[in-house]
């Protein structure tokens, strides 16, 4: 990952991503944790874990987990949680998701859960995880996904493109540390390529309350006004269906979740 915006950005919010309701207990959360069936033997890695929310809710159904992340101030926010949890198979590591400073095949499960958009490189971050899971080792990611055809019914591919550039600017506009969501079937082809199997996805909506949204990275009055009228250009309007709720301006992204194999014999 490009480390300095993104360390800057997040080592800055650490302690606001620790309180976030979205990242703590989000949907997606119980729903990964359900999906890979962990087993009481294995040994987890968290990729970009930031506060550790996803690690802390693995930990006590595994033997072992790391929460791997490059910012510190996120990797202490993460190890005190643990403590507070009485948790103590969590570890921190310094671990960037397309360089991770471990051994091949050392790995029953690699996880990345709402990070993966920051990657500069996801197809290095996909090679990685292969690297460090053992043969018939799993993968599971959560994250927002760009709106493509399948998302926008009826809308044509230079129309879905248009309002995949459009959600890329709002999201990089709040936060200039973000990168670039795939769509769906761009996770599963790069996976594919890489030689996983047994892939299996679906994506749920997240709503999303706008303020804390912008609190979170620190938006300037600027900016916020600046975001509240993208809502409502027609294109996000379409994907992102803003309105008001009993928690003010709220929004609904798209959230992915993948999991996959890594084969016992490589294909």
């Amino acid at each position: 990952m490009a480390g300095s915006l993104v360390q800057q950005k997040f080592g800055a919010a650490a302690a606001d991503y620790a309180a976030s309701t979205v990242h703590a207990k989000g949907e997606s959360l119980a729903r990964l944790v359900a999906l890979v069936a962990p087993q009481r033997h294995w040994r987890a890695l968290d990729v970009a874990t930031g506060a550790g929310h996803t690690a802390l809710a693995l930990a006590p159904h595994v033997e072992h987990v790391v929460a791997g992340d490059i910012t510190a101030e996120m990797l202490a926010e993460a190890g005190k949680l643990a403590v507070k949890r009485g948790l103590g198979n969590v570890e921190t590591a310094h671990a960037d998701a397309a360089g991770l400073p471990f051994p091949g095949e050392s790995f029953d499960l690699v996880m990345c859960r709402l990070a993966a958009h920051h990657f500069p490189d996801p197809a290095g971050f996909v090679s990685e995880s292969w690297r460090v899971l053992k043969p018939g080792g799993g993968f599971a990611l959560v994250d927002n996904i760009s709106p493509d055809a399948d998302l926008l019914p009826g809308a044509s591919r230079e129309e879905a493109d248009q309002t995949a550039a459009d959600y890329d600017a709002y999201e990089k506009l709040r936060d200039p540390s973000y990168g670039r969501c795939l769509s769906l079937a761009e996770w599963s082809a790069l996976l594919t390529r890489t030689g996983f199997a047994d892939i299996r996805s679906g994506h749920m909506d997240q709503d999303i309350a706008f303020e804390p949204w912008t609190q979170r990275m620190r938006c300037d009055a600027a900016t916020t006004v600046r975001l509240k009228a993208m809502l409502a250009e027609p294109r996000l309007e379409v994907f992102l269906r803003p309105r008001t709720t009993g928690d003010g301006l709220t929004f609904t992204l798209q959230e992915a979740i993948v999991v996959a194999k890594k084969p016992v014999r490589p294909r």
